[in-house]
C-alpha cells in the first residue's frame, strides 16, 4: 500500500456501511479518500473520527447524488481543481428496492438502474479521463457488488426464484459483472495497467 500514500480514492456510498469502512481504512493507510453520499454529514462525522485518530491520510466529504449526472460531473471537476484528479476509483453505492416484476413500481427499477447501473459507469469512466488525462498508469477501479448474488453468479443455472422481490435488482446487479468485463477488455485495449476489478 506504500504506493498508494498520498493519492486520491474516491469511495461512493461512503457514509455507511463497506463504504464507510473502506474509507476510514484508506486513510489509515495515509491517501486522501473523497467521500460521497446523499448524506454528507455522516461522512463528515467520519472525517472528524479519523482526525480525532490521528489517521495519517485525510477524508474529504462530497454530497452528490448519483443518479444526477451533472453532480457526478461536478464532483470530479472539483476533485480536479482541489485534487488534481482520481487515482482509485470505488464504486461502491448502491440500493435495492423489493419490487417485483409483475406489479413493481417503474420509479424504483429506475432508481436502481440510475444508482447502480449509470451512476456506476459514469464514475468509472471518469475516474479512467482523470487517470488517463494526467498520465496515471496503475490506478484501480473497483466495482463493489452485493455478497447476496454470490450463490446466484457461479450456479450454472441460475434460479432468481429464490430472490423474493429483488429480480429486477439482481438484474442491476448481474449487469455490474458484465461492464466490468467489459471495462476490462476496454482498458486492455487502450494498453492501460489501470485493473478493473469487481468485488462481490
Amino acid at each position: 500500500m506504500e504506493r498508494w500514500r498520498g493519492r486520491v480514492a474516491l469511495v461512493t456510498g461512503a457514509s455507511v456501511g463497506i463504504g464507510a469502512a473502506l474509507a476510514v481504512e484508506l486513510v489509515r493507510l495515509r491517501m486522501k479518500v473523497v467521500g460521497c453520499a446523499r448524506d454528507v454529514g455522516k461522512i463528515q462525522k467520519l472525517a472528524a473520527e479519523c482526525q480525532s485518530a490521528g489517521h495519517p491520510g485525510v477524508l474529504v466529504p462530497f454530497k452528490c447524488d448519483l443518479t444526477n449526472e451533472e453532480e457526478i460531473l461536478a464532483m470530479f471537476a472539483a476533485i480536479k481543481e482541489q485534487h488534481r484528479g482520481v487515482d482509485v476509483c470505488i464504486n461502491n453505492a448502491g440500493l435495492a428496492h423489493p419490487e417485483p416484476l409483475l406489479s413493481g413500481k417503474t420509479s424504483s427499477w429506475k432508481n436502481m438502474m440510475d444508482v447502480n447501473v449509470f451512476g456506476l459507469s459514469i464514475c468509472a469512466r471518469e475516474a479512467y479521463q482523470s487517470m488517463k488525462e494526467r498520465h496515471v498508469d496503475d490506478g484501480h477501479i473497483i466495482n463493489i457488488n452485493r455478497t447476496a448474488l454470490k450463490p446466484l453468479v457461479f450456479a450454472a443455472c441460475v434460479d432468481i426464484t429464490t430472490v423474493a422481490d429483488l429480480r429486477f435488482y439482481t438484474s442491476a446487479r448481474f449487469a455490474v459483472i458484465t461492464l466490468t468485463e467489459g471495462l476490462r477488455q476496454e482498458l486492455r485495449a487502450e494498453n492501460t495497467h489501470t485493473p478493473v476489478t469487481v468485488r462481490l
